[in-house]
């Protein structure tokens, strides 16, 4: 399995103890979340508040915002949640950003935001927002910057729990892993179009700088 939160979402009983006849790889977890704060914060100092995109239909969209709330006060950010059930509440909810210029948007791990990619990324170039994804994918479609799990890592990883479970393992035996390599990536032509300078120490740290 591939989801941010399988014990929220029922599949497993535990990651250490999955129980049934499921396992896998995790495909985040919430202390992830609060690293995109800190990294809004660091490729756009001025912003003082913090929008989050997350589906509060799912378990993992509270658990993600939860971290970035944590983190926060040490930051001395504020926060707000932007509900991501279609497309109409997400633009809403950005464009509610409008009249600020010291917020930055957080688009967290789900399904429905990576469907209306676009038109975030769009939304967010519109405005001038400084905005943090999950997914590499967004920075590689104009999105400023993302940091997440490797996907290919995980399916290199995942093979060998096939492996296993075929030469007779149970996958209730089998914990559910979390990630174990990330990815920073940073869209330095959308950085200028933002009138952002990029820390060189942040530059220095990216897996993948676009230009």
């Amino acid at each position: 399995m591939n989801v941010t939160d399988p014990v929220a979402s029922g599949f497993v009983e535990s990651l250490a103890r999955p129980g049934g006849t499921a396992t896998g790889f995790a495909s985040a977890e919430y202390g992830m979340a609060g690293k995109w704060l800190e990294l809004l914060k660091q490729i756009a100092p001025h912003v003082k508040h913090a929008a989050v995109i997350r589906n509060p239909r799912v378990a993992s969209g509270s658990g993600q915002y939860g971290a970035i709330q944590a983190v926060a006060p040490f930051l001395g950010m504020e926060t707000s949640a932007i509900d991501a059930r279609d497309a109409g509440e997400i633009e809403r909810g950005i464009m509610a950003l409008a009249p600020s210029s010291n917020a930055g948007l957080i688009v967290t791990a789900n399904g429905a935001t990576l469907v209306h990619r676009e038109l975030i990324i769009a939304l967010a170039a519109r405005l001038k927002v400084p905005t943090v994804y999950r997914q590499r994918i967004f920075a590689t479609s104009g999105g400023l910057i993302s940091y997440g799990d490797d996907p290919i890592d995980q399916y290199r990883r995942a093979a060998s729990y096939v492996d296993r479970i075929l030469k007779g393992e149970k996958p209730a035996d089998l914990p559910v892993q979390a990630p174990v390599k990330y990815e920073l990536v940073i869209n330095l032509k959308t950085a200028k179009a933002l009138g952002l300078d990029v820390p060189p120490t942040l530059l220095a740290r990216a897996d993948e700088v676009i230009e």
